[in-house]
């Protein structure tokens, strides 16, 4: 029979369920654990620690999405919220809207977002502050919206015009997006003059 969980491993458990396995040292503290006890927990071969106040249970399945939401709990604030939202090329491919596979992870994170640590040579940083409407839940992590990822690659020419064209073809198939908000998007100033005219014409 195996030992029963104690409240603290339950309601860590609760949240490691929806995170992939991982927690941060904060959550677990909130759960109860003391900080003393997380080394103790690492040696014991319960707790893998991946990251500087990040860490997963030894036991939990592994989960292909454990990386993403690695970098994206390393993106909290001192609140332990995080503030990170995946984006640029990294979106894309997660939408399946492009067969590249971005080496390193594409993040949006807020214009006042700093770290005093080296930033991870995993990830590309962009600083912007989105709107809550241009990002949704995927995965467990958060990402800008399709429409939003494909406009930001063309406004900041960090995509082909074919890959992009591509992209909102295969997303208007999907449903990924309406025509109006194929319109609204062409009507953005922002929105190169090439681009306005490829939604125009898909929104038709």
């Amino acid at each position: 029979m195996s030992p029963r969980r104690t409240p603290a491993a339950e309601a860590l458990y609760e949240i490691t369920e929806s995170q992939h396995g991982l927690f941060t040292a904060q959550q677990a503290t909130e759960c109860g654990y003391t900080l003393s006890s997380h080394a103790h927990h690492v040696k014991a071969g319960n707790w893998l620690r991946l990251h500087r106040g990040i860490y997963r249970l030894a036991r939990f399945p592994q989960s292909e999405d454990a990386q993403l939401m690695l970098w994206f709990l390393w993106s909290r604030n001192r609140e332990g919220t995080p503030q990170g939202i995946y984006s640029h090329q990294t979106a894309l491919s997660l939408y399946e809207l492009s067969d590249a596979m971005p080496a390193k992870l594409h993040m949006t994170v807020p214009s006042s977002f700093r770290r005093n640590s080296n930033i991870p040579s995993v990830l590309v940083l962009h600083w912007a502050d989105l709107d809550k409407a241009d990002v949704e839940a995927m995965r467990g992590v958060r990402v800008a919206k399709p429409l939003k990822t494909i406009c930001t690659l063309a406004d900041e020419a960090m995509a082909s015009q074919d890959l992009v064209t591509q992209a909102v073809e295969e997303g208007q198939k999907r449903g990924l997006f309406t025509r109006q908000e194929l319109r609204r998007a062409a009507g953005q100033p922002q929105t190169p003059a090439w681009l306005a005219q490829v939604l125009s014409r898909i929104a038709k």
